[in-house]
């Protein structure tokens, strides 16, 4: 009986050192939207898009009280981007994953606290060829841009916040690998991804 009462005395220690400390890590999971804006090249070529709804999974890592570094990962279920090449359209089913990594900057008041973010990242447009995509010679295409935002995380425990923010990508419209879908743009002025979700601090 002496041993398990120590051994619940020495856990209920070791929970309040954990409490006390500082954290200086936390996980997030959160839903994100993906709104493509529409894009006319120098050619005939236009392309629209649905928006793309997903998740995203982000590991952010404290260097200092207010500064971070952010590794995310992200994947839309699926959207259609179309393609209007005079005279003819086109449509590929398009599922989306992201690979990002960033610089956090926070600013602390209390329990609300924005924070902004940049850095480099990719995206990798994968084709879903089913009855939906009408041009099968689409392919893979990985496609590398940049990243920032700007948002707030409100604190509802010590371990949780909920965490809003709007983000965007600057990369290369897709092609899938043909051709006839070349525009020779950057999305502009820029993919816009809003996102929310909640985060564990540990």
């Amino acid at each position: 009986m002496k041993k398990i009462a120590l051994l619940v005395f020495l856990l209920a220690v070791c929970v309040a050192a954990g409490h006390a400390q500082e954290s200086r890590q936390d996980i997030s999971l959160s839903g994100t939207a993906l709104i493509e804006p529409f894009m006319a090249s120098s050619t005939t070529v236009q392309v629209n898009s649905t928006t793309a709804y997903g998740v995203l999974a982000s590991y952010r890592f404290m260097l200092t009280p207010t500064s971070a570094i952010e590794a995310n990962y992200g994947i839309t279920y699926q959207n259609s981007i179309g393609y209007y090449v005079n005279p003819d359209h086109y449509k590929v089913l398009t599922r989306t994953q992201e690979m990002s990594g960033a610089y956090v900057r926070s600013f602390v008041f209390k329990n609300f606290n924005p924070f902004i973010e940049g850095g480099p990242g990719g995206f990798i447009f994968l084709p879903i060829v089913n009855s939906g995509t009408t041009n099968l010679d689409v392919k893979q295409q990985v496609a590398i841009g940049g990243l920032f935002g700007a948002g707030f995380a409100y604190e509802i425990s010590p371990s949780f916040d909920i965490r809003a923010e709007y983000r965007g990508w600057v990369t290369k419209v897709p092609t899938f690998g043909d051709t006839q879908f070349t525009t020779d743009r950057w999305y502009r002025p820029w993919i816009s991804d809003p996102v929310i979700g909640v985060a564990y601090h540990f």
